[in-house]
């Protein structure tokens, strides 16, 4: 009873995916069926009976063949995993020049938007992604598209089987039952090669896209080192330089009262034992911002743990087993988790806050929930957006669940393996 009730299960959910993969899959030759309906509606003597047609299948064929290839592939990740890369050409900045002219890396043009439009359809035409997508477009119908249709066929012949009288008719109908049931769980799997072999991006526009990753985060992390050298200049300067300068004044001072004004001399010294416990708590804040030692002495549980009582909200560290990892990878995560720590608190307005850190086969796995109002999203330029491409330097992932009035959960996926 259970194994019927499990096949019923499959055999439905095959069923309706089949459906949707045939009817996506059936997008671009219902345009062709309609031109030549069209066609053969104005009749061979109509001078535009081609024309027309011709011009629906081209613009028709052009219009859907991308987003076609957009839903296939949603529909593989979502139903398989298996993630297939668009590969699809990315548009540099549209830059204005001292001129006037806006450049757009093909052409100058006079307004933003001229620069914008051109570059765009420039792109679109050389982008290799366009033409295997138009060869996907045409190969798919009769590929994974005639094995989807399988299933709804059956149904239409049953149902038009058992419309009809006699027992011939009942038979067919039968039949159409049959095979619609047992090619359900089946028949929309062939999506899955056909989409992995004709719309994959080839090895070099792959090694393309690396290398301009590997670009961005290399242009990335360098304004980031310059930021954070600034930052440290800034807080030596500022901060713990100028306490160790008033505490040489304040010491040679005293000197100079020892003789004379023994208890002014001693209220100086007081006053600079001060500065230097000051100095001192300062510069370990600074190393703590740098490279905290809890995080190079017990690892990143017991940093995030500490990181966790100094929050300003009550926060909850669950972890498994004892987690130590390669010290640059440490350092990633352990500040990312404190940046999302200190999004919750200052534009979450949260009151709690749940952090969970464990691995899988591929790597380790941090996720940070907070009970604020939600709504966060990575905006270009924004901080998220800047965790998201640091992370990416170590092929690390940032996935963010924040819907509006919350909670948002953020999960962290960076590839390593355990010392």
């Amino acid at each position: 009873m259970r194994q019927l009730g499990s096949w019923t299960a499959r055999a439905g959910v095959g069923f309706v995916r089949a459906c949707v993969v045939a009817a996506v899959s059936m997008l671009v030759p219902v345009v062709w069926a309609a031109a030549v309906a069209w066609g053969i509606w104005w009749g061979a003597g109509n001078p535009w009976s081609w024309v027309g047609p011709l011009v629906l299948v081209c613009v028709g064929t052009f219009a859907l063949c991308r987003p076609v290839c957009r839903i296939v592939r949603h529909l593989v990740a979502r139903w398989t995993g298996t993630v297939i890369s668009a590969g699809y050409r990315r548009a540099g900045p549209v830059t204005r020049m001292s001129t006037g002219f806006w450049w757009n890396g093909f052409t100058y043009e006079r307004s933003r938007r001229d620069a914008l439009l051109d570059q765009k359809r420039r792109i679109w035409w050389s982008d290799p992604a366009t033409w295997r997508d138009l060869r996907f477009t045409g190969i798919v119908p009769f590929t994974a598209g005639l094995a989807a249709a399988l299933p709804p066929a059956g149904v239409a012949v049953a149902v038009l089987g058992f419309a009809q009288p006699g027992p011939a008719a009942r038979l067919v109908g039968a039949l159409g039952v049959v095979v619609a049931v047992a090619t359900s769980p089946y028949a929309w799997r062939p999506v899955e090669p056909v989409a992995v072999r004709f719309l994959r991006p080839s090895l070099a526009m792959e090694l393309a896209d690396r290398v301009d990753d590997l670009t961005a985060q290399r242009a990335d992390a360098t304004v980031a080192q310059a930021a954070e050298i600034r930052r440290i200049e800034r807080d030596l300067h500022d901060g713990a330089q100028a306490r160790l300068v008033a505490l040489g004044l304040s010491l040679a001072t005293a000197e100079i009262l020892m003789e004379s004004d023994p208890d002014q001399a001693r209220a100086l010294m007081r006053d600079a034992q001060a500065g230097a416990t000051a100095s001192l708590a300062e510069l370990r804040g600074l190393i703590q911002g740098i490279s905290p030692p809890v995080l190079n002495e017990r690892g990143l549980i017991d940093a995030v743990r500490a990181l966790a009582l100094d929050a300003p909200l009550d926060v909850t560290v669950s972890a498994g087993t004892s987690l130590r990892l390669d010290p640059p990878i440490e350092s990633a995560v352990y500040f990312a988790v404190a940046e999302l720590l200190t999004n919750a608190v200052r534009h979450a307005q949260a009151s709690r806050a749940y952090i969970s850190l464990g691995r899988d086969e591929n790597g380790v796995i941090a996720e940070v929930d907070d009970d604020g109002r939600g709504g966060a999203d990575v905006r270009a330029g924004g901080g998220l957006a800047g965790l998201r491409r640091r992370l990416a330097v170590f092929d690390g992932t940032l996935e963010i669940t924040s819907p509006p009035g919350g909670p948002t959960r953020v999960r962290i996926t960076v590839p390593c393996e355990s010392l």
